[in-house]
């Protein structure tokens, strides 16, 4: 029990998952920061289907809870939620047994009240959202729209991106368009149903330019007629910082409701690391990012359809271009190296610059 003593980590999922692989991994992976990092069972989602299988597994990260908020930590770091099974009560029991507690979040838990799911009925992530804020002695907000909600219910907030290691990425070696043209896609199997938004749009553009869509994530066929003109690619962290040099266009679709609003456009920063020229739906972050890489936005079908072939029609020098330059406000405005010392400075007790 003494190891939770000084500094502890508390993320819902393991490193494989993108947010907490983001959020805390590669930040500690930077730091000389001695934290001790408990994730809830390591997988990279919390999908009730894999919670039922593993009630031995489940008893024992509830377990380790305890000895967690036993120990009274020196400095906690929460990341999003301490349990998928919490209705607040260990997030609450976690930051006040704490000598200063951080919470740190990326997307719109305020407005998740439970969509998907008998378990995420019974803890929706909305509750436990605002009671971390309630007793948190700071929080880290990965863009200003979290950042102006958690506002409203703490007096410390600090905004840190969620942010890339671009020279981790390959860099796109050349502009020409590969034959046919490959369009891209990286992210979770639970979000590749955000293709279904643009489909129409896919396809027309498989009509005209004959382009496929390279998807990397799950190995498992779900986009129905798409699948079609889908070449998947199973997700690893080092396969993914190499695909995407590969392809023509990246993109980002999301469904226009207000949960997208608290998005951090990672999958742009990602295409952006690579320097592949990108489209993606104009809602929250994205909008000052895609304007930051001078990349065009989609809302309508034909939207998508003219932004994905006006890119393909264009020059190589064009693409370059518009793919260098992502590359560039990258390293400059999202990179773990343009924000280490304000996260360093932001999980310990003391002013943060603002």
């Amino acid at each position: 029990m003494s190891r939770y003593l000084d500094r502890c980590a508390v993320t819902p999922y393991g490193r494989i998952c993108g947010s907490s692989r983001a959020r805390v991994f590669e930040w500690l992976d930077r730091t000389g920061m001695d934290f001790t990092v408990s994730s809830y069972l390591s997988l990279h989602d919390a999908q009730p289907s894999r919670l039922v299988r593993r009630p031995v597994s489940l008893l024992r990260a509830e377990l380790r809870l305890g000895e967690i908020a036993a120990g009274r930590s020196r400095r906690l770091l929460l990341h999003r939620e301490a349990s998928p099974l919490s209705r607040g009560w260990w997030e609450r029991r976690l930051l006040t047994r704490s000598e200063f507690a951080v919470y740190d979040f990326d997307d719109a838990l305020q407005w998740d009240h439970g969509a998907g799911g008998w378990v995420r009925r019974l803890a929706p992530k909305a509750e436990k959202a605002r009671i971390a804020m309630r007793y948190a002695d700071r929080v880290i907000a990965g863009n200003a729209v979290l950042a102006d909600w958690a506002s409203q219910y703490h007096r410390d907030v600090v905004v840190i991106p969620s942010c890339v290691e671009p020279y981790d990425y390959t860099l796109k070696p050349s502009y020409a368009l590969h034959d046919p043209p490959r369009l891209g896609w990286v992210g979770s199997p639970n979000n590749e149903v955000y293709l279904l938004l643009i489909a129409d749009a896919l396809t027309e553009v498989h009509r005209r330019t004959g382009a496929r869509l390279t998807l990397v994530g799950t190995g498992d066929p779900s986009l129905g007629g798409l699948e079609s003109l889908i070449d998947r690619v199973a997700w690893t962290p080092e396969r993914q910082r190499t695909v995407l040099a590969g392809i023509d266009v990246g993109l980002m679709p999301l469904p226009e409701v207000t949960y997208s609003l608290g998005k951090c456009g990672y999958k742009l920063l990602q295409y952006g690391a690579a320097g592949a020229p990108a489209v993606a739906s104009p809602l929250g972050v994205n909008t000052e990012i895609l304007s930051l890489f001078g990349m065009p936005a989609a809302r309508t079908t034909a939207d998508w359809v003219d932004a994905i072939t006006g890119l393909l029609d264009g020059s190589a020098a064009a693409r370059e271009r518009l793919g260098r330059r992502a590359r560039d406000v990258v390293c400059r405005r999202y990179s773990y190296d343009a924000w280490l010392s304000r996260w360093e400075a932001a999980v310990e007790p003391g002013p943060v610059e603002r």
